[in-house]
């Protein structure tokens, strides 16, 4: 083992002798699925879970990923100048992909700029769905809204951000790529009319061109139930994030006393990550409503892990879904 290798392994807090090839932790998780062709059977997992051990090395991320069963991955963080991810151009990674048996269906993808109506240079759509293409994603996903002024988001923000994704809908139809966009918990905020952001963006964007990919932790973080969107809006949310809420942070983040507040402080004082299973979600009772919702993709996400081995995280994570979600 080289050095570069030794060094990661130390970082993620595995050691030598637990760590990648012949190890108890993949061993252990090697053909864990469960039978059975369920987007839960199926998990995938959002790569921004593990992004400060993509840095190090991507391959070796990729690798124990599918080790661990993981059957597709949900990319982030294009350089478009480098043409890839993670310092990995696109022909490389989609060749650790393949070798590793891992599609990727959906990728999250800048579109802030594009997005906000007082910004004229906008990312490029086009770069986007080449990439995408190249990839085999049928997904390019605008992982958040405009950030500049988020505790300002108006109605008419909302509408242009629809407008935006219908027309970026119809360049990627052509390469039977689908747009999709991916909530936190300010879209949840009321209006004076009582509408919330994401029912502005379900309404003013067109169901063949715009999909949604309903962050189960941040709806059900915003003290709304995941099931009545699926129940107002069904066959909209074909790809989920599943990721868990500490049962010790359970506190709605939606009101006059969040509205107004700065993200960084609401977020350190209200937020905490757990392992899918281990938290106050209710997933059992959510994955009832999968049909309702159009599921297609579902994907672990945990967007903080707070102990040493991030594998151990999403392994953990994974084991639960197979062993009660796919039931």
């Amino acid at each position: 083992m080289d050095k570069s290798r030794r060094d990661f392994i130390k970082k993620t807090g595995i050691g030598l002798t637990s760590a990648f090839v012949g190890t108890q932790l993949l061993s252990a998780c090697t053909n864990k699925s469960a039978p059975g062709d369920s987007p839960f059977h199926n998990i995938g997992l959002q790569l921004y879970t593990l992004r400060d051990l993509l840095s190090e090395d991507p391959k070796l991320v990729l690798e124990t990923v599918a080790k661990i069963g993981y059957k597709h991955v949900e990319t982030f963080g294009v350089d478009i100048a480098a043409n890839g991810f993670w310092g990995v151009p696109l022909t490389d990674l989609r060749k650790i992909l393949d070798d590793n048996n891992l599609k990727t269906h959906s990728g999250h993808y800048d579109l802030s700029k594009y997005l906000d109506q007082k910004q004229s240079d906008k990312e490029s759509i086009e770069k986007y769905i080449e990439i995408a293409h190249e990839l085999g994603q049928k997904y390019i996903i605008a992982p958040v809204t405009p950030m500049e002024d988020l505790n300002n988001l108006s109605i008419s923000d909302y509408q242009y951000a629809a407008e935006q994704l219908n027309k970026a809908g119809e360049m990627s139809k052509k390469a039977g790529i689908k747009m999709g966009y991916h909530n936190h918990f300010w879209e949840f905020r009321n209006f004076p009319n009582g509408t919330k952001g994401l029912d502005i963006l379900i309404a003013f964007t067109e169901p063949e061109l715009v999909d949604f990919e309903l962050d189960i932790f941040w709806v059900e973080k915003a003290g709304i139930s995941a099931q009545s969107y699926f129940e107002k809006y069904p066959n909209r949310f074909p790809l989920w994030h599943v990721k868990d809420m500490d049962k010790n942070y359970t506190t709605e983040v939606i009101g006059s006393a969040f509205d107004k507040l700065p993200l960084d402080s609401l977020m350190q004082a209200n937020v905490r990550y757990t392992e899918v299973g281990t938290g106050a979600i209710d997933y059992p009772n959510i994955v009832r409503s999968a049909n309702q919702s159009g599921l297609q993709f579902a994907f672990v996400e945990q967007d903080d892990i707070y102990i040493p081995n991030k594998f151990e995280s999403v392994k953990k994570s994974y084991d639960y879904v197979q062993k009660i979600l796919t039931k």
